[in-house]
């Protein structure tokens, strides 16, 4: 199977910006698990500007492009530092691949980039994708990573695509300000009263929330690629997800 998996800030750094040590640690050896059982996996990473207000021991998320880009090319390097550290442990190489919104509207960048991860995944790779902060502008960035795991699990004939959040799943109403709210476990539609269930931003370091991640479900959907949304806390979930156990909330492919 080939497998998308998308974690969010929230999920590999603490609320200091400063990397989840046992968190990481835990997600690199289940996908590395996962790599061993037969399976192509594909990482889609936030954390890079995190990662960056953590390390440059800023007070908090900037809000000007140019220091947003400073931090992510402090924390990207962070980032593959860890990974390639993590999964070096379980003799798995990993590639970083750093995209923008024109890598995936102009018809030779696409192609290019579905070459590379082919033949990073013969090779027995792993591929960590994330956006190019460093670089990307309101015209060209693709605006968050659910969005970006979506885009990349439809372009590249995933089979799954898993985003990982601080949340587990979604729920008809805000879990945080509604005790009684039910979690929604299978969605085959995302019709308007889904849309509304969207709610708001997400994490105060991250980009995403329930909202971007409906989107982020529409594309997987509208290819064919079966999305699932689970809580990061423990990355040991994904085996739940592989072994078929109802998990989070599942958005059904298209057929």
């Amino acid at each position: 199977m080939r497998i998308v998996v998308k974690v969010g800030t929230s999920t590999l750094t603490h609320n200091t910006g400063r990397i989840n040590i046992r968190r990481v640690e835990s997600l690199c050896r289940v996908l590395s698990d996962l790599k061993n059982a037969g399976n192509e996996v594909i990482l889609v990473s936030s954390g890079a500007i995190g990662m960056g207000v953590g390390k440059l021991m800023l007070s908090k998320k900037p809000d000007d492009i140019p220091t947003k880009q400073a931090a992510a090319a402090v924390g990207q390097c962070e980032l593959m530092y860890v990974y390639d550290e993590e999964f070096s442990k379980y003799n798995h190489n990993v590639a970083q691949i750093l995209i923008t919104g024109n890598d995936v509207e102009n018809p030779q960048n696409l192609l290019n980039f579905q070459n590379t991860v082919n033949r990073l995944l013969e090779f027995g790779v792993l591929p960590v994708i994330n956006e190019n902060d460093t670089v990307s502008t309101d015209e060209i960035a693709i605006g968050d990573n659910d969005a970006l795991g979506a885009i990349v699990a439809s372009h590249i004939g995933a089979d799954r695509l898993i985003i990982l959040s601080d949340i587990d799943g979604l729920y008809n109403k805000d879990p945080s300000v509604y005790p009684d709210a039910v979690l929604i476990e299978e969605v085959s539609e995302i019709t308007p009263e889904i849309t509304l269930m969207g709610g708001g931003k997400g994490s105060s370091l991250g980009t995403g929330g329930m909202r971007t991640k409906l989107h982020a479900a529409q594309i997987a959907m509208d290819a064919g690629v079966e999305m699932i949304i689970a809580n990061g806390r423990n990355p040991e979930i994904l085996y739940d997800i592989s072994d078929g156990k109802k998990v989070g909330t599942r958005f059904a492919a298209a057929r």
